[in-house]
């Protein structure tokens, strides 16, 4: 996938953007790593970023987490939707807690910001002329989302109903739980049962995987610019991995595909 002129199907997850507490430093560190551009917006945006990749746009960021709140730096995941106020009135239905009103952004699109029923928060977009993710699935964008949960059966139950997925599982044994999200048959995220190793003080949450050409010269990358690799690089079947936090402290994932067999 490579650049979209359409919106994404609702229920897929279309945009991620990264709530900061120092914006100058995350863009010289996401800048550094996969060669971004910031693109500034105007007062009347709040001073929102959104990041470019060789010219495609590939996630937002915001200012302005400040130690008071009590919440680390953090990257945001948000579902396509063709209509904001039934997804939000659908979401509040269902338990969850309304973060950010919708609201209008110029011609851009419409954006709420919620926390599901166990405290995870997500996005709901609707789009206008910004459909969401222009590069997708390369090195320097987000190639997948995952739900990480401490009440997996509450969680699936309710992302299903609010944005149509159609939940398969992919391992469903207490050792392992994971299930991927459907929509027309194509796979647009993953939710994992997270309860037996996610420390208290983590709560359920939406994690962003990042595509990237090679995972150790990237987690290696990340360290010289000041961030942290919160584990070994890791091979899975579905290719080599990296949990790491940039120099805020905002927690991210390093993908590369599996190499094909020679």
């Amino acid at each position: 996938m490579t650049t979209r002129d359409t919106a994404f199907a609702p229920g897929t997850p279309c945009w991620v953007d990264l709530f900061t507490s120092d914006p100058e430093a995350a863009k010289a560190f996401y800048g550094n790593l996969f060669g971004w551009t910031a693109q500034e917006g105007g007062p009347e945006f709040g001073g929102y970023v959104n990041f470019a990749s060789e010219g495609r746009l590939v996630a937002g960021m915001m200012g302005g987490n400040i130690p008071e709140s009590g919440r680390p730096d953090s990257w945001n995941t948000y579902m396509a939707t063709s209509d904001i106020d039934s997804t939000v009135a659908s979401s509040t239905g269902l338990g969850a807690t309304l973060i950010a009103a919708p609201m209008q952004v110029a011609d851009l699109g419409s954006m709420a910001v919620l926390a599901d029923p166990v405290g995870g928060v997500f996005g709901a977009w609707m789009a206008g002329t910004h459909t969401g993710f222009a590069k997708y699935n390369e090195p320097g964008s987000v190639t997948w989302d995952e739900y990480h949960s401490k009440e997996f059966a509450a969680t699936k139950d309710f992302y299903a109903k609010v944005f149509g997925w159609d939940m398969q599982p992919t391992s469903d044994t207490d050792d392992f739980r994971y299930f991927t999200a459907n929509i027309d048959g194509e796979g647009v995220a993953g939710m994992m049962d997270s309860h037996s190793f996610l420390p208290a003080e983590v709560p359920s949450h939406w994690a962003v995987y990042f595509s990237v050409a090679d995972t150790d010269a990237s987690a290696q990358k990340v360290v010289e610019l000041g961030g942290q690799l919160l584990r070994p690089v890791d091979d899975s079947p579905f290719g080599r991995l990296a949990d790491v936090l940039d120099c805020n402290g905002a927690a991210f994932k390093l993908h590369m595909p599996p190499r094909s067999a020679s």
